[in-house]
């Protein structure tokens, strides 16, 4: 499929989903949904690691509003129900790991979809902002879900009411992002921690993704009978062996992945 509003680029196991409207601070349209909903299908199927960054001084500011219908409106439930959720959820259940390189403002719709990926990093002049109450709105794309997750129900209330800028700095310091980063080191630094994923254990990182994903809905024996199962399979599979061996005789582990 020939992408007009992403890049997709898949270089070995690695591959890197960019959202490409820089004119438009990457504002997420119809077209651009469906685009990053397919990308992320086909990356899911052929890489081991999938990065997902904007083009241009900005990583994504959310719905593009002038994005309308044929009546002048915009159909939010439609919207997200059609649209929004699918790409979401192909974000959040993909079997691979995902970062979300957050090279700029990440705001709306577009701050949520960094935070649906595994592990958000963040260039130290990015800001994330949960916009929505500034236009009559609620936080949506998921930003009700998982800024309690990853914020606490405090920061995530006082973000939503007061639709405050939240520094990179401020966001690591609060638990809502893996790491904010210098932004002369912000490049290299994601491709590292990417290709460092990229070449590891594949289904041992779609295990620990199962597992975290799915502790808020289960009691302690549900979480401790999910982990054994999990982790007989994990024990069960090539890269555990790789790994024992490599461990014992003092190597990096050479892991085949799927």
């Amino acid at each position: 499929m020939k992408y007009e509003t992403v890049v997709l680029d898949i270089t070995g196991g690695l591959a890197v989903l960019t959202l490409n409207r820089p004119d438009k601070m990457n504002a997420l349209t119809t077209q651009m949904r469906a685009e990053i909903t397919h990308a992320m299908k086909d990356a899911a199927t052929r890489a081991r690691c999938i990065v997902i960054t904007g083009a241009g001084p900005a990583f994504c500011s959310g719905q593009d509003l002038g994005d309308a219908s044929s009546t002048g409106k915009i159909d939010l439930e439609r919207s997200l129900r059609d649209e929004y959720e699918p790409m979401l959820e192909m974000i959040h259940s993909c079997p691979v790991p995902t970062i979300a390189a957050v090279n700029g403002p990440a705001a709306g719709a577009g701050a949520n979809l960094a935070l649906c990926a595994d592990v958000v990093i963040a260039a130290e002049s990015a800001y994330f902002l949960q916009a929505f109450a500034r236009i009559g709105l609620l936080p949506d794309a998921g930003g009700t879900w998982f800024m309690p997750r990853q914020m606490g129900l405090a920061k995530a209330m006082g973000a939503a009411l007061f639709a405050d800028k939240i520094t990179a700095r401020q966001a690591d310091e609060w638990g809502m992002i893996w790491e904010a980063v210098p932004d002369k080191d912000f490049a290299a630094h994601w491709r590292k921690r990417a290709e460092y994923l990229a070449n590891g254990p594949t289904a041992a990182y779609g295990a620990i993704k199962q597992a975290i994903r799915g502790t808020y809905e289960n009691t302690l024996p549900q979480q401790l009978a999910k982990e054994a199962h999990l982790q007989g399979e994990c024990g069960r599979s090539r890269d555990f062996a790789e790994g024992v061996v490599a461990f014992m005789e003092k190597r990096p582990p050479k892991f085949e992945g799927r």
